[in-house]
């Protein structure tokens, strides 16, 4: 796909970038999303049946915070979403779904963090993913932000998963949130925080 990307590089699901080329379309516009592409080093879009390099992915969401700062969460949030709406309609099966949705939310929390913990290569490649709690995971070295530096949380993508797939399987009331981000220093993980609104009174 690029030819500064090696067979050796490491892997990520190739929804890292398909989901998000939509986004740009609707933001930005085609041209602009191809300029963008073409500045990434992505000479072609990924047909979405096989893993995909992680360095292709990590320079266009790079490109993306770089180039378009004003709408780069925005971006990363939309196609974190529909990311997550592709694995809920081609990954998990239904009849899963409904057994999660019926749970308690502690119980269906322990078992989404065990699903997720169990796929991270398709969205952590090589990048180290551990669940502290069924309400809180960390990548080490994320490959999305790897080598960047920020005073702010960067991996929005991630959160906008993570949010969606818990909103859907665990409590409409749980938002996932970045409180730590590898791009804030060489000795931080990327973690994240599956929050709970409290019930109405």
């Amino acid at each position: 796909m690029s030819r500064d990307v090696t067979q050796a590089s490491g892997l990520i699901g190739p929804n890292a970038i398909l989901q998000t080329l939509p986004v740009l379309d609707r933001l930005l516009g085609r041209k602009r999303r191809s300029e963008l592409m073409s500045r990434a080093g992505i000479a072609d879009i990924p047909d979405g049946t096989e893993m995909i390099p992680e360095a292709l992915a990590a320079a266009l969401h790079r490109r993306i915070r770089q180039d378009v700062p004003e709408l780069a969460a925005q971006v990363s949030a939309q196609a974190g979403h529909a990311t997550a709406n592709y694995i809920l309609l081609n990954r998990i099966p239904k009849p899963a779904q409904v057994v999660l949705q019926c749970l308690p939310a502690g119980a269906s929390a322990l078992e989404q963090s065990k699903a997720i913990e169990k796929h991270a290569w398709t969205f952590a490649g090589t990048g180290q993913f551990t669940v502290t709690t069924p309400w809180a995971f960390k990548i080490r070295s994320n490959p999305l932000i790897r080598g960047e530096t920020s005073p702010a949380c960067l991996c929005d993508w991630h959160a906008a998963v993570f949010t969606r797939l818990y909103q859907k399987l665990v409590s409409r009331k749980c938002t996932c949130r970045e409180v730590s981000c590898g791009a804030q220093g060489s000795d931080r993980s990327c973690e994240f925080e599956i929050q709970r609104a409290p019930r109405a009174r």
